[in-house]
């Protein structure tokens, strides 16, 4: 080539390096879109925000559970006739389960918290409060358990039960806020607000919605728009994690048989009874041979076997991970304590739910706004929601079982009814219903249950206000984006 020429091509070059289409903007990291050619997250051309290889943390105190196709419902005999768990192939999409049930120090941990931060309202405090009373039997001396099992150390890592349906769900959220408020401490957005008190608490919606600003970090994100200086956390940033919530049935259930050691491919080749292999009640390894694998009731007044050699160990409940986890890692999925979930109790539920995460409850939700679209929020900071459609009663033939439509999204008394009339056989209401609304399905038999119930697809249920001695809860949390990419 003469030197003409090469003159020629670096004159070109040099040309088209110093046009904007190929230089690299200021601050920018490289990566363009390509539906407009402009350079994300670079604040020449407006600083829109865009991170690629999103990867999910994983929660505190959460295992992973990656989803897949089961056989949902009974797989034993149905001893009790109920006939409200017929076997049905349903597919669960990816989610975390708690390792354990919920301890008590886990929620004495939750009651200091509204006790710091709620001093004057002894209301709050009270409605967390477990029944303790649910120790008591007539003809049974329990109250050492009705003194003790709440505060006692003896009792900390024991799972938490007199919580009913509603408590279990609110302290999902309480731990929803308080795990994403220290993730943005962690990461030198905020710092610790020790003065938050009443209405001026973070909760990861009014955070969201700017209604709390907090005190700031040593590390606040750069406004990459013109504006510049610091921003909030954004939903789009990713650094937030989704909400703590009781899981559902379907979720708990799929979760407790843990098929994962049993496939080859997609080949299932062995079913499940109980969250192991086998119909036996106890360990077959060498080193365990005999041990229970639950702690449950073995027979008639047998609830831990005889001095010098126990059983299952504990005559009530027993600490939570003391018993062998399941092929996922997790830990009593079967006996120790009944377990919520977030389902409403239906005899039908597997005809009626669908095949990709069946669920029998939907209620859809509305932030309230004031007459000038300002976000309404409690006395206890968060932000208030209005119902806007309610599928409990789906295909139940009931009023409630529809959309609310209009501006107005105040619910009138026939809808606030619930289902009572579905079930009451006489316009005077002598007949009062077992099942409505109210009612929420447990799971997984306890320390007072026979083996029957040990099976994941048996299934309970309970008035959501309702506390036992034999019911705690565990928590889960929805896997957002790809089933294999996750950040342990």
């Amino acid at each position: 080539m003469s030197i003409k020429r090469i003159l020629i091509f670096v004159g070109l070059l040099t040309i088209m390096s110093s046009c904007s289409l190929f230089k690299k903007k200021s601050g920018g990291t490289g990566e363009m879109s390509t539906t407009t050619g402009w350079e994300y997250n670079n604040p020449d051309n407006g600083g829109f925000e865009y991170q690629s290889g999103y990867e999910q943390a994983t929660g505190p105190g959460l295992v992973y559970v990656q989803g897949g196709t089961f056989t949902m419902g009974r797989v034993e005999q149905d001893v009790m006739f109920n006939w409200n768990n017929t076997p049905k192939r349903v597919t669960v999409a990816s989610f975390y389960m708690d390792e354990s049930e919920v301890r008590n120090v886990d929620w004495r941990e939750y009651l200091h918290w509204i006790r710091r931060v709620y001093p004057d309202d002894q209301e709050a405090y009270n409605k967390a409060l477990p029944d303790t009373l649910v120790w008591r039997e007539e003809l049974s001396y329990n109250e050492p358990y009705l003194e003790n099992y709440l505060r006692h150390p003896a009792f900390s890592d024991y799972p938490v039960v007199g919580v009913d349906w509603v408590q279990a769900s609110e302290y999902c959220k309480w731990r929803t806020d308080r795990v994403n408020e220290q993730i943005l401490i962690e990461n030198g957005i905020l710092a610790h607000d020790a003065a938050q008190q009443g209405e001026n608490i973070f909760t990861t919606e009014t955070y969201f919605a700017g209604l709390y600003d907090g005190v700031k970090g040593e590390n606040p994100i750069e406004n990459l728009t013109q504006e510049g200086g610091d921003r909030r956390v954004k939903p789009s940033d990713g650094i937030l994690l989704p909400r703590y919530r009781l899981p559902t049935e379907a979720e708990w259930e799929y979760a407790a048989l843990g098929l994962q050691g049993n496939t080859t491919g997609e080949l299932l080749t062995e079913r499940r009874i109980y969250p192991w292999n086998g119909h036996h009640l106890r360990y077959s390894d060498k080193k365990q041979r005999g041990k229970m694998r639950a702690n449950f009731t073995r027979s008639r007044g047998d609830l831990m076997g005889l001095a010098g050699h126990l059983n299952d160990g504990f005559d009530i409940t027993g600490p939570v991970t003391q018993v062998g986890s399941n092929d996922l890692g997790l830990y009593g999925m079967a006996g120790n304590v009944n377990e919520w979930v977030y389902d409403v109790y239906r005899p039908s539920s597997s005809m009626d739910v669908s095949e990709f995460q069946p669920i029998r409850g939907n209620v859809y939700t509305q932030y309230r706004k004031d007459a000038d679209g300002n976000l309404q929020r409690d006395e206890h900071g968060r932000l208030v929601r209005d119902t806007v459609a309610n599928y409990v009663n789906f295909n139940d033939g009931d009023y409630q079982s529809r959309i609310i439509l209009g501006d107005d999204w105040t619910l009138d008394e026939n809808v606030k009814q619930g289902t009572d009339k579905m079930y009451i056989g006489d316009d005077a209401g002598s007949v009062k219903p077992r099942i409505d609304d109210h009612v929420r399905v447990y799971k997984g038999g306890s320390w007072k249950d026979r083996p029957y119930w040990l099976s994941p697809g048996s299934r309970r249920y309970m008035n959501e206000n309702s506390k036992a001695d034999d019911v705690g809860f565990r928590c889960a949390m929805t896997h957002l984006g790809d089933p294999d990419n996750i950040d342990n």
